[in-house]
Parts: C-alpha cells; sequence; structure tokens
C-alpha cells in the first residue's frame, strides 16, 4: 500500500517497485482518511507512507497520531515511513511507534526498493542520512554504539529481553530478585532515550544492534 498526498511520488514510487519486480500495489491514497478506507479494504503486508499528509480540512495531520492508528488497528502490518523532516526527537518517535523502515525523501527509489523488500521479511532499514540526524543530533561520532553506555548488568537485561526473555525469566536466570531486573532494563531504556517496549525493539533495530547485543552474551 502507498500513501502520499503527492501524485507524482506515488507516479514515482509504483515506477520504481515495476522495474524492480517483484512487488504487487493493492492501493493508492493521498490523505490520512482515505489511507485509514484502503486498509480496511484491502490487505497489505506492507505499509509505504508519507509522515504528513493534508486531511480533509486541509490542514496538516498530525504523522505520529496517523501511524499510532495503523500500528493500533492493523498491528501486522510492517510500515515504512518516507519524510523530509530532520527533527531529531521526531524522527525518535517515529522509530519508537513501531515503525520498521524509514528513508529521507531526498534517498534513492532505489534505496525505497530496498526497504520494502526488508521490511517485507521482518528486517529494519532505517537510511543513512537518517541515522547520522540522530547521531549528530545526541552529539555522538556517526557509527558509535549507544550501548557502551549501559553498565554490563543493564546491557545484559537488555540483551536478554531482546531476544524474547521477560523480566521473570531474566530475574530466574541471572539469580537475581525480580525488582531488581526491572529497575535495571527501566535504567537502560531511559539511558537509550526509549520510554517502551516497542520503542526499545525498534531502537534495536534501527541502530542495528541486535547482532552486536547476541555476539556480547
Amino acid at each position: 500500500m502507498l500513501a502520499d498526498d503527492h501524485p507524482f511520488v506515488l507516479l514515482g514510487i509504483r515506477a520504481t517497485l515495476i522495474a524492480h519486480g517483484g512487488f504487487t500495489v493493492v492501493g493508492e491514497a493521498t490523505s490520512p482518511s482515505s489511507l485509514v478506507q484502503l486498509m480496511e479494504n484491502a490487505p497489505c503486508d506492507v505499509l509505504v507512507t508519507d509522515l504528513t499528509m493534508p486531511g480533509a480540512s486541509g490542514d496538516a495531520d498530525d504523522g505520529l497520531r496517523l501511524i499510532r492508528r495503523i500500528r493500533s488497528g492493523w498491528p501486522e502490518v510492517r510500515i515504512v515511513v518516507l519524510t523530509s523532516l530532520t527533527n531529531a526527537a521526531i524522527l525518535r518517535s517515529i522509530m519508537s511507534d513501531g515503525v520498521i523502515g524509514m528513508l529521507n525523501k531526498s534517498e534513492s527509489m532505489d534505496e525505497l526498493a530496498a526497504a520494502i523488500r526488508a521490511a517485507g521479511t521482518g528486517r529494519s532499514y532505517v537510511s543513512r542520512s537518517i541515522l547520522q540526524t540522530l547521531a549528530e543530533a545526541s552529539g555522538e561520532p556517526f557509527g558509535m554504539s549507544p550501548m557502551r553506555y549501559l553498565s554490563p548488568r543493564q546491557s545484559e537485561v537488555i540483551g536478554m529481553f531482546v531476544r524474547g526473555k521477560s523480566i521473570s525469566e531474566i530475574a530466574r536466570d541471572l539469580g537475581r530478585d525480580v525488582r531488581t531486573v526491572s529497575r535495571q532494563k527501566r535504567d537502560a531504556m531511559a539511558k537509550l532515550g526509549v520510554s517502551n517496549d516497542p520503542g526499545l525493539f525498534a531502537f534495536v533495530r534501527a541502530y542495528g544492534l541486535a547482532q552486536e547485543i547476541i555476539r556480547d552474551h
């Protein structure tokens, strides 16, 4: 499913997907309301959407609210966001809302095709320019792992959690009190700048930390 309020953008995306092959476009929307209506009537595996599109009133819709509505109504759909925004706080919020792919609109259409293929197999894809924007906003050299901020015990807890262990299971395996493990997870998330579990998983995907965590633990 494709959604953008500029018909030429939709045309460009469709042409790219046809050229690459292996994709089926089941619908196109030019506003939040038409997107929701399409989602209700045409199932899709991946949604490629602009972050903000004018609503019926002509006002810019709240892109984050639209993403959350899609996530709530169709949790199985993998979302790839196209945006021209460079505000790091908003970009972090997008990732925290369970988006699996994110690209700046200045990226090539070929990169979008790669992001859609990744999303189709459940893998994250965040473009280099967006990762660099996030790194610069945090004052970090691009490519430095944010996991280094965590204590060994916090890193251990986060590593086990993102591999599917519950807090109780982690406490049992490590021989720690459940409250201690819960606090270590909470403190680690605060250091990483995420506020909920979906945000934590999105953060790990976006920064490519999954393999690093598995390797370290």
